[in-house]
């Protein structure tokens, strides 16, 4: 049994013959369950045994199929990618370029949009299928610079024989997650990649740098489009009376008047004009506006009716919370430490207190203050539906959890004890006695 785990700076102090053997050692061995002369580092290996679960084939590349050229448009026209382009070209093509490098942006759903760089890259790019409209999704080809990234939520560098598929071994590649700045959501993932004898263990900072400037460049865009709706909403609820707000599109609050400011509201799924029910201020009337909508609060009772809650998180790269009513029905993308919370609360009826919540994420009880924010946070869109002290679902909303097939692809990114104890039982949404501890594991 291997006592140390590969090392990136090693790597680099080898040349890349030496580096590849290496890590062709370390895989041969660890896939067939012999011993290594080192352990892989620990995002590599989580990421092969997912590929074990999901049968990808190590020894031979699998290619779905192309999306089509006008499928590809479609998708850089509507992606949230397409206002960051800039500042990653910036970024990365200089670099890139001199490093033989090429750089390729992907969507959330691991599909490759853009591809631009050294021209003898591309080329070879090509032989692995490493092109606009491809799939490289973890589970479609295996370890690697896109799709590991969008699963592990962190950035990730994958050197040689750390891609599970041997057809890729000759190849690096550097990727890291861009995610939406309001709320966390999975946006896509920007990638450097190029020939083995490249790699450069600065490539890591430099990509995961770039991708927080791009997530930096939506903050600034979004805060951008507030205030052309706040110019337009402030005449319009000046001459109000009562309760109101202005929001945009994905009910982020522009401007409100007679009642407290909340960041967002939760919208209907298709929000339409007339009367509507929402979870934070009840019966509501909504009337378009340029960019968004104003919602007057009615000053009468629209009690819900049965509430039933679906929290999602069968995928695993995104979740949701979707509240669903006699009034309508609201769907909310989760970000990943608000996807833990909810889980932990839907698995514990009975409710967890703040402590013990801190000790479910962190193995920390002292670590209340971070929770309690946290929860404020996800209050503000699902506070219609919550208890405190304990925090706890209401007693008279159903809430149904969906879940993995496989316990072991129950939020992957997560490293909070609570959860990885929860990956190696048989059935994660049971816990036992209305005082018992979540199982307990600590993560690789």
């Amino acid at each position: 049994m291997a006592h140390s785990r590969i090392d990136v700076k090693r790597l680099a102090a080898l040349d890349a013959a030496q580096a590849a053997h290496l890590l062709r050692e370390v895989r041969d061995a660890t896939l067939s369950g012999q011993p290594a002369p080192l352990a892989p580092r620990p995002v590599i290996e989580q990421s092969w045994e997912r590929m074990l679960r999901c049968g990808v084939d190590p020894d031979h590349d699998f290619r779905a199929g192309l999306l089509v050229h006008e499928e590809v448009e479609r998708r850089r026209r509507t992606s949230e990618l397409r206002h960051v382009m800039p500042v990653l070209r910036e970024g990365l093509l200089p670099v890139a370029d001199v490093a033989h490098h090429i750089m390729v942006v992907a969507d959330a759903e691991g599909r490759v949009l853009w591809r631009e760089g050294s021209s003898p890259v591309l080329r070879k790019a090509d032989w692995f299928g490493f092109e606009p409209g491809a799939d490289w999704r973890e589970d479609v080809v295996g370890t690697n610079g896109v799709g590991t990234p969008l699963v592990a939520r962190r950035p990730v560098q994958v050197f040689s024989a750390e891609h599970f598929v041997r057809t890729h071994h000759s190849w690096t590649c550097t990727g890291a997650p861009i995610t939406d700045p309001r709320d966390g959501s999975l946006i896509g993932v920007v990638d450097v990649s190029g020939p083995l004898d490249t790699l450069h263990p600065a490539t890591l900072a430099l990509v995961a740098s770039v991708a927080k400037l791009a997530e930096a460049r939506l903050r600034d865009l979004h805060l951008t489009s507030l205030e052309r709706l706040r110019a337009v909403a402030a005449p319009v609820l000046a001459r109000l009376g009562g309760r109101a707000v202005a929001v945009d599109q994905d009910g982020w609050t522009a401007a409100v008047t007679g009642m407290p400011y909340t960041n967002r509201l939760a919208l209907p799924k298709a929000p339409s004009p007339g009367r509507s029910w929402l979870p934070t201020l009840g019966l509501c009337v909504l009337e378009p506006l340029p960019g968004g909508w104003l919602i007057r609060a009615a000053d009468e009772p629209g009690p819900p009716g049965a509430t039933r809650i679906v929290l999602d998180l069968a995928h695993p790269r995104r979740w949701s919370v979707t509240v669903a009513s006699d009034a309508g029905s609201w769907r909310h993308e989760l970000s990943p430490r608000h996807a833990e919370l909810l889980y932990l609360l839907a698995v514990r009826p009975t409710g967890r207190s703040a402590a013990g919540l801190a000790d479910d994420l962190f193995d920390d009880p002292g670590r209340t203050v971070t929770v309690r924010a946290e929860m404020s946070r996800v209050r503000r869109y699902l506070g219609a539906f919550l208890e405190h002290r304990p925090y706890r679902f209401r007693e008279d909303a159903e809430v149904e959890l969906l879940l993995p097939e496989n316990p072991r692809d129950l939020l992957p990114h997560s490293t909070a004890p609570a959860v990885c104890g929860a990956r190696f039982t048989d059935s994660p949404s049971t816990v036992t006695g209305p005082d018992a501890p979540l199982k307990s594991r600590t993560c690789p």
